[in-house]
């Protein structure tokens, strides 16, 4: 049941990985495209992590840190190109 379930987890997250990929050869914007593609990458690192905790539960401390370690540099990076992007702020 465990096996099956982690299976799925990591699955669903490689799902996530091709989903946010798929927006690249749109016409949308680079930001849109960018953004769609960080989440969905963030999104599907996550369950493929949680589906590894689920397989190899003796490494939880790793896998947690790294989960958080997802989430930070996700919203960071988000800010720097939502700042590195905009033209009304004042850039030096």
């Amino acid at each position: 049941m465990i096996n099956g379930l982690s299976y799925t987890c990591i699955g669903i997250g490689i799902f996530f990985w091709f989903w946010g990929t798929f927006p690249l050869i749109g016409h949308r914007s680079v930001l849109f495209k960018l953004h769609t593609l960080s989440v969905a990458d963030t999104l599907g690192s996550m369950i493929i992590i949680v589906g590894l905790l689920l397989k190899i539960p003796s490494e939880w401390p790793l896998l947690i840190l790294g989960i958080i370690t997802l989430a930070i540099w996700n919203t960071v990076l988000g800010y720097v190109l939502a700042y590195c992007s905009s033209s009304g702020g004042s850039h030096e």
